[in-house]
């Protein structure tokens, strides 16, 4: 049997993309502002930009789009996307929103007051930045493992249950409204949570009457490392993980764009009826009607049958499989990636790949930006762009992971593409040391890593 297995799909639509000259892909970076995310769509070869929103959906998904009921009030498909939210994961109630950070933002405004802490399992971007904006300070109680890209552990994004107390010790369990377990850990490289961790959070957590958050938009992944690394779970199924997972949760943020295998959409989950009722009315505010959150009923049909499609073994294993694929061809190559491989990107560890560029000269963005420049392969930096600056002191956060995320879309990509982004990355790696660092020329005051601007120093 071979190490890797094939697509579990075959192609029905294909989409051309660009075959850009050298001179094109130079010119392409340098009007970006050395951004990848300021680069059109068009003059991109391999998109690894996200994997948020770049799946491609399925016949049945398709086929359901063409029974949207888009009734203003009480669609059909918002009871499909709650029946099947409540089956496979759980929860007892749902709020649609247009993504992820819809949910975010609902959840940050309905329990967070001025002056509390949100611990979580390594920060997310814009979950941080929606509990700063509430008024909590954001803790990082991570075990340490997480922060060395070399260490080989099967749960690096485990909760240290050490920190979560001590911080409760510090500022009292009254001022943490809920702790946000990330599943799996993004900035960790993809780094998945084990059953046992979540056990134990909630049994901490419910000790002192705090929630327990899941941001879930990966859940899919995280019950596929579940299945083959703890013990106990291997004959379990990955809809019987997953809702034994979400037992040990309060509620939970999805964006639907990623283990959802939709292009839009997202919600909230919840089992507390006052949580859910407060809930329904910022989501009239900031969304839309609570049986439809910003979203079409047809995009919400699609998104209930692709929640159904994910637990399908075959299609996750083959998703790990092509991810393994390519950090393979590299680790054989001797470029440092963070290791175990994750679940939805290969992470480059820019600090060793551009050793001699500071982290204060942006090594992960120039990476980035070099990619693009000599393969037209889109990524992104995931390192101190990312991690923005202290709103009291307006430093640089100096995060310990420097890294370049090369994400990989849902049914998108065969092996083929793969081992030309491999090809791309060993040529870079070969060149590194005649790559210069950056100055930052434009900086927006929020989630920087989106708009800013750079300049090779010369």
């Amino acid at each position: 049997m071979a190490k890797f297995m094939a697509e579990p799909f075959k192609i029905k639509a294909v989409e051309p993309i660009a075959m850009k000259t050298p001179e094109e892909l130079a010119k392409a970076i340098e009007e970006a502002g050395y951004n990848t995310f300021l680069l059109k769509s068009k003059d991109v070869y391999i998109d690894l930009l996200t994997d948020s929103g770049t799946t491609a959906m399925s016949d049945n998904q398709w086929a359901g789009m063409m029974i949207g009921d888009e009734a203003y009030a009480g669609s059909t498909n918002f009871y499909n996307l709650e029946k099947a939210v409540q089956e496979i994961y759980g929860f007892n109630y749902v709020v649609p929103t247009h993504q992820g950070r819809g949910a975010e933002n609902i959840l940050s405004k309905i329990c967070i007051k001025p002056g509390d802490y949100v611990p979580g399992n390594m920060y997310f971007t814009t979950t941080r930045a929606h509990q700063e904006l509430a008024g909590a300070t954001f803790e990082d109680v991570i075990i340490d493992e997480a922060h060395d890209s070399q260490l080989e552990h099967p749960f690096k994004g485990n909760v240290d249950l050490n920190k979560f107390q001590a911080l409760i010790d510090r500022v009292g369990a009254e001022r943490i409204p809920y702790i946000c377990l990330a599943v799996t850990v993004n900035l960790a490289g993809g780094q998945p949570v084990s059953i046992q961790n979540m056990r134990e959070v909630k049994q901490l957590a419910d000790k002192h009457g705090i929630k327990v958050m899941f941001d879930a938009t990966r859940c899919v992944e995280n019950a596929f490392f579940i299945k083959e690394r703890e013990e106990g779970c291997q004959d379990k199924s990955i809809a019987e993980i997953l809702k034994e997972m979400f037992s040990y949760a309060d509620g939970a943020t999805m964006s639907g764009k990623k283990d959802c295998l939709v292009n839009i959409g997202g919600f909230l989950a919840l089992n507390d009826a006052d949580l859910y009722q407060k809930a329904t009315q910022l989501v009239v505010l900031f969304e839309g009607m609570p049986s439809y959150g910003g979203l079409a009923g047809r995009d919400m049909e699609a998104m209930a049958r692709g929640i159904r499609e994910s637990v399908d073994y075959y299609y996750i294993k083959h998703r790990i499989d092509q991810i393994r694929y390519l950090g393979q061809k590299l680790e054989e190559a001797g470029v440092p990636i963070v290791k175990p491989v994750g679940g939805h990107a290969i992470f480059l560890d820019a600090r060793k790949f551009l050793s001699h560029i500071p982290q204060d000269q942006f090594p992960a963005q120039m990476l980035a930006a070099m990619l693009y420049k000599i393969s037209g392969v889109r990524s992104m930096e995931r390192g101190i762009i990312s991690a923005g600056r202290n709103s009291q002191t307006g430093e640089h956060y100096y995060p310990k992971l420097e890294l370049v995320r090369l994400t990989i879309p849902r049914r998108v990509y065969t092996y083929a593409h793969m081992d030309v982004v491999a090809e791309a990355v060993i040529e870079l790696y070969k060149m590194r040391d005649t790559i210069p660092g950056l100055k930052m020329v434009y900086e927006p005051p929020v989630l920087r890593f989106f708009t800013a601007r750079f300049e090779p120093i010369k």
